[in-house]
Order: structure tokens, then sequence, then C-alpha cells
């Protein structure tokens, strides 16, 4: 239990780097607005047509009578948009880090050179063409399981009970761990961490990944949240990054941070 004080002090000390770096913050937002602008399209658009695309889809249902056809191609059209939703916050971090690629690695670089010893931050020598593609590559697979378990907690919902209660928290457990792979593979694709390893490093501190992403998971169900979260979100991950490979971290924590990590911990542990 106690990681996941460990996990939640990373995501604060994070936000609170990028608060002391007020251009490295702006620079950080603007991925992060584009990527909303580009999904509140899609929202909407699915909003406005969703109806009609469920209709076109259906014709089975045109010689029902009435009012089940409606009732059909109504839940239908629910179900479909909270689908799009779940989809879109699931999708958000890997989208957004996908666009602002070079803004987030320069980010994580100077997180890194602050809080190492020697002042330095590892370099994956890459292209940016070829650290591009690795991103999108890597980032497809986890959508893809994301999705997976998106499509399996939506069906486990209408299970009575257990659906209303253990599958939304199960869900944002889930939702926190795969939002922090994505956010993490900023640094340690730098550190040519492959996608099968880094999973395999999260998952055998499963606590400290769930401290650092479920919080986060509950506040990215906000899309402006999501936004203005996402610069520190990328400078905790690269902490965290350091903390998982056992790197030495120190310079870039106040006293007060230390102390206020700290105090998580014994709360945690206790």
């Amino acid at each position: 239990m106690r990681d996941l004080g460990v996990g939640f002090g990373h995501l604060l000390r994070g936000q609170r780097w990028v608060a002391r770096h007020g251009k490295q913050y702006g620079f950080g937002l603007l991925p992060g607005l584009i990527t909303l602008v580009l999904y509140a399209a899609v929202l909407v658009t699915l909003g406005m047509y969703g109806e009609d695309l469920v209709t076109w889809s259906t014709p089975f249902a045109d010689d029902w009578t009435s009012p089940w056809s409606g009732l059909f191609r109504g839940f239908l059209t629910a179900v479909l948009f909270a689908l799009a939703l779940l989809l879109a916050v699931v999708t958000f971090t890997a989208v957004t880090l996908l666009i602002g690629q070079p803004f987030y690695e320069n980010l994580s670089e100077k997180v890194d050179r602050d809080v190492s010893p020697d002042g330095t931050a590892p370099e994956s020598g890459l292209p940016l063409w070829r650290e591009l593609w690795i991103s999108g590559r890597d980032s497809l697979r986890i959508v893809v399981r994301a999705a997976v378990w998106g499509v399996l907690l939506f069906a486990l919902g209408f299970v009575p009970f257990v659906g209303q209660t253990a599958v939304p928290v199960l869900g944002f457990f889930v939702t926190g761990f795969f939002l922090t792979e994505e956010l993490v593979a900023v640094a340690l694709q730098r550190r040519r961490v492959d996608l099968r390893d880094r999973l395999t490093l999260l998952r055998s501190r499963k606590t400290l990944v769930w401290g650092f992403g479920t919080p986060l998971a509950l506040a990215f169900v906000v899309p402006f949240v999501a936004v203005f979260l996402m610069p520190g979100a990328v400078a905790g991950a690269t902490l965290m990054a350091r903390d998982l490979l056992g790197e030495e971290t120190g310079g870039g924590a106040s006293d007060a941070e230390v102390a206020a990590a700290a105090s998580a911990e014994e709360t945690a542990a206790s």
C-alpha cells in the first residue's frame, strides 16, 4: 500500500514542477487543446447524426411496431455515444502525446536534467520521424488493449448491483493503468525501453501505477481538466520512470515536496 502514496506523490510533484516552469507549462497545453477541439467536433457530430446512423444500420427494425423500434434504436444510439465517450477518455492521452511528441519530449528531458544529480538526461539518439513511428505504433497497441477492456467493462455494467458498484471502480483502475503507461512511455522510450518491457515494469509495481494513474483517470473524465493537467502529468510520469528504473533523483524537489511525499507514504502505509 505504501506505493499508492508514492505514486500520488509523483503526480503532485509533476504538477508542482510545471507550476514553477511557466514556459514549459504553456507549450505543454497546446497539444491538449488541439486534441480537445478535434474530439469535441467528433462527439458533436456523433450527437447530431448518431440517430441517423443507427437508423441506417438497422433496417430490419423498420417494420417493428411502436414503440419497440424507437426504444431499440434509442438504446443503440445511447450505447454508441457512451462507447464513443469512453474511447475518447481512454485515447485522449495517446492522441495528445502523439500530436505533442516534440513538446512533451522536450518537457520530459528538462525534468530529467532538473532532478538528475549530474544534470543530464537520457537520449534515444533516434530521428524524430522514428520516434513518432514508435510512439504511434505503441499507442495503437495500447488503445486496442484499452478498447477491449472498455467493451468488457461496458458489458459487465449491465450486471445487476455489480455493474453499478464494482465495475465503475474497476474501470477507473484499468483506465489509470493505461494512462500511466502512455505517460511514462515519453521518458522510457528515450531510454530505449520497448512496450513489452514497459508493461512488465508497470505490472511489477501495480500499486505505484494506480496511485499515479487512478486519480488522473478520475480527473480526466472532465476534458478541460485533462488539458490543464497533461503537462504536469508528463513531468510526474518522468519522475515515476526514474523511480521504476531505480535512477537516483535529487535537486528537483524542494524540502517541502520531499516532506509532503514522505507524509503521503506514511499515511498510505498506516
